[in-house]
């Protein structure tokens, strides 16, 4: 009989996206269901999710819920990878104008702690003897981040469910702490507000609650479910961590190869593979003139899609980059965020006509462009728990330029001597987190691609023949799984 998993997430590619957990919620499930998992996923009903899902019909209701008397249970299907989800219709939570977490102003809703704690509520119901859907109970209840994280404290406290519980760490920068009055507002028993339990210097700690009560947990590479067990990187739930640490499984994510394929992408002017990149050039040709860049297949391209926040570490590239574009590169941004890292961006596009091109906010077309069509991929992350646009660089042959943390490290090998020798290099990884160590990083990259182009083309071949799809990623969740149940 097949295996059963819930797999609770706050968004889904493609029905609703702020960030990579979307586009893992999207993938991993089609993946897993691909191996033969009954797999459904749980999610808030939002307006865009309801117009968006096919065959929407009621399953089912929830009753005596946080603060709402009631839910109804639809099903519906995703058109693309036919994955079934669970959505959980309570109009006065989830439809409204606004994202996932934040209004149209981009303040945090202050109910997030019921929109939330109802999800959780919702898939620890599910997982128990008293789930209102008679005919499907999950063998696994699989979460991702803080939004989910009540739902193995509530399996275990509450609604004393036998089955087993996953929680999957995507950035440990989001914890989703509360006030401590939530802890009886949302149902749960005061006993677990302590150390040994979901209280954290004295809030409640969604995230901590799924740390402590899962039976298993993940991260999204195995670098990082190292670091997150050091003051570096665990933000104050190191300690927690350590103690589990042999419970601590990484598992590197993949990429949906649908969306992610130089030889497929719709969004090219020319398809090209690891075999022949010729369509590349024509690819940076188009890019170059769209942007307004001067059309020069022998300038470096220098590429990003990235928001702009200190965690990206794009601040260690603004100090050296009018003299790298001096030096004869070209530069292409997409992205937004902090206001003063988009006004040095903006400011260095403004005085360097024809050489620099930056574009504030997301455009999904130009963000394939750029990836296709530009030489190197700069991705300086202070830290990064898996990454995906490394990724997409790879799979393009656009060799990234990272810092050592996180999936960056799992994933970028250097292009020193010895990875070049036995043919394993794939791109450029910086000696250390600086604006002096990301200048030589680049710096090693625009010698090798102005002045060996045959050690270029082999590090953008390596990269491309990598198997960098999801089914790698998903056979180890698979693996995890038949562990617990």
């Amino acid at each position: 009989m097949p295996m059963k998993v819930l797999f609770v997430s706050s968004e889904v590619f493609p029905l609703i996206k702020t960030g990579g957990l979307a586009d893992v919620s999207g993938s991993l499930p089609n993946a897993l269901q691909g191996l033969g998992v009954n797999i459904r996923i749980l999610m808030p009903g939002y307006p865009a999710v309801l117009k968006q899902l096919t065959n929407l019909q009621t399953i089912g209701a929830l009753h005596h819920l946080p603060h709402i008397d009631h839910a109804e249970l639809l099903l519906g299907t995703i058109q693309e990878t036919q994955v079934k989800v669970i959505v959980i219709k309570a109009a006065a939570l989830y439809e409204r104008d606004g994202g996932p977490y934040a209004d149209p102003s981009g303040l945090e809703w202050q109910d997030n702690p019921i929109r939330f704690g109802v999800l959780s509520k919702a898939a620890a119901i599910l997982a128990s003897d008293h789930s209102p859907i008679a005919d499907w109970r999950p063998d696994i209840v699989h979460c991702n981040d803080w939004q989910t994280g009540l739902a193995p404290a509530y399996m275990q406290l509450t609604e004393h469910s036998k089955a087993k519980s996953v929680i999957s760490l995507h950035n440990m920068a989001f914890q989703g702490c509360y006030a401590p009055h939530w802890v009886e507002s949302l149902g749960l028993p005061s006993s677990g507000f302590s150390i040994e339990g979901f209280e954290y210097h004295g809030q409640l700690s969604f995230l901590k609650a799924g740390i402590f009560y899962a039976d298993a947990i993940t991260t999204v590479s195995p670098r990082y479910a190292k670091e997150i067990q050091t003051a570096a990187f665990g933000f104050g739930l190191e300690g927690l961590l350590s103690i589990r640490g042999d419970e601590i499984k990484g598992i590197l994510n993949g990429i949906e190869i649908d969306e992610w394929n130089p030889q497929t992408d719709k969004y090219l002017v020319k398809n090209y593979s690891h075999q022949d990149l010729t369509g590349k050039q024509q690819v940076k040709a188009a890019l170059q003139q769209s942007l307004g860049l001067n059309i020069d297949a022998d300038a470096p391209l220098l590429g990003v899609v990235s928001r702009l926040t200190h965690q990206k570490g794009l601040d260690m590239l603004t100090p050296h980059l009018q003299t790298l574009i001096d030096q004869g590169c070209q530069f292409a941004l997409l992205g937004g965020g902090e206001m003063g890292l988009e006004a040095s961006f903006q400011n260095i596009a403004l005085h360097n006509p024809g050489r620099a091109s930056v574009t504030i906010g997301y455009n999904e077309p130009l963000s394939h462009q750029i990836m296709a069509g530009c030489d190197m991929f700069i991705m300086p992350s202070r830290f990064e728990p898996c990454g995906l646009n490394q990724l997409y660089g790879l799979a393009y042959g656009t060799p990234p330029i990272v810092n050592a943390t996180g999936g960056l490290a799992d994933s970028v090998v250097d292009s020193n001597a010895a990875h070049l020798a036995n043919k394993t290099a794939n791109g450029f990884v910086m000696v250390e987190a600086s604006a002096e160590g990301l200048l030589a990083s680049i710096t090693r990259a625009m010698d090798l691609f102005l002045h060996d182009k045959n050690t270029w083309l082999q590090i953008q071949q390596t990269g491309m023949s990598q198997n960098l799809s999801w089914d790698k990623s998903a056979q180890e969740y698979y693996g995890l799984y038949q562990t617990l149940a």
